[in-house]
């Protein structure tokens, strides 16, 4: 299966208050992009590809109402509260929380958990605290992850290394991995490998070589868990992510990143487009090299 994911951050945002929306008001915004995406999306074979969209909160209500009568389009909020509502206990004493029985009573089926920005605000509390061992964050992301799980929600955990962390890259993914996933029943985890030294404007893109060296690595942890491209997927990079064996699909941000830069639903289901049809014609390559060699 491969794993089509948006992560619309806060592109909510109008470019009067510095952010990037310029599709549609805020009250409209999910709508607008369902509305522009889920038919299209349709086309696809669902056996072999799924869409998931993670929303910033206050969209997922207007998201659940946009959908259509067989949609392709999971939704997803971005994290979780390592902690939850229990019968017989917290009841709901969350204030400014996302406990996960909130997020599965609005709607939500996945929530994306360890995204190099939530990582970094983690990392930046505990800073700020004096503290020096960051393992934490790890296991603060296993609490989420677990409290996700028991809600009945898939997770996509992000992974990956910053730049002064490449040198040790093995040993930051392997604890990202141990203890994040610790007691984890990975049939329910997607793992997103974002390269965040790459990331960014003026950065240069992790290579083919790289990701697939990683992705290899991952699978070999985990025994084959399912590892998508999270260091972003678009057009110039879709033909190339597609042609990775061991990648299992791509995240989405931003589509364009120059002039009006944003996400827009006509370039985000372009980038499927070229991702699917590389994919495809990887297999036809495949299967008629297989038939030459056996003569066929």
């Amino acid at each position: 299966m491969k794993h089509i994911c948006l992560n619309l951050k806060r592109f909510d945002i109008t470019p009067d208050y510095g952010g990037v929306n310029r599709i549609a008001p805020v009250e409209k915004w999910a709508e607008f992009i369902l509305r522009n995406t889920q038919g299209k999306l349709k086309a696809y074979d669902g056996n072999e590809v799924e869409f998931d969209m993670f929303f910033p909160e206050e969209h997922i209500l207007n998201a659940v109402s946009s959908l259509e009568p067989g949609s392709p389009v999971n939704l997803g909020c971005q994290s979780i509260y390592r902690k939850d509502t229990l019968i017989g206990g917290n009841f709901g004493a969350f204030t400014g929380e996302r406990p996960a029985s909130a997020m599965v009573l609005a709607g939500c089926r996945k929530t994306m958990i360890g995204h190099c920005e939530e990582r970094q605000d983690k990392k930046g509390i505990l800073e700020a605290a004096g503290v020096k061992d960051f393992s934490a964050v790890n296991r603060i992301l296993n609490q989420e992850i677990q409290c996700a799980l028991n809600r009945g929600m898939k997770v996509l955990y992000c992974i990956g290394e910053r730049s002064e962390e490449q040198g040790q890259w093995k040993e930051v993914l392997s604890q990202q991995l141990e203890v994040g996933l610790a007691g984890v029943d990975l049939g329910q985890v997607v793992i997103a490998y974002e390269p965040v030294w790459s990331i960014g404007p003026g950065k240069i893109p992790a290579d083919k070589a790289y990701i697939t060296k990683i992705a290899r690595f991952i699978k070999e942890k985990t025994k084959g868990a399912e590892v998508i491209y999270g260091g972003g997927l678009k057009k110039e990079n879709a033909a190339m992510l597609a042609s990775i064996e061991e990648i299992d699909g791509g995240l989405i941000a931003l589509t364009r990143f120059q002039g009006e830069m944003g996400f827009y639903p006509e370039e985000y289901l372009e980038i499927i487009r070229i991702y699917m049809e590389a994919l495809q014609l990887n297999k036809s390559e495949i299967i008629g090299g297989a038939a030459h060699e056996n003569g066929i």
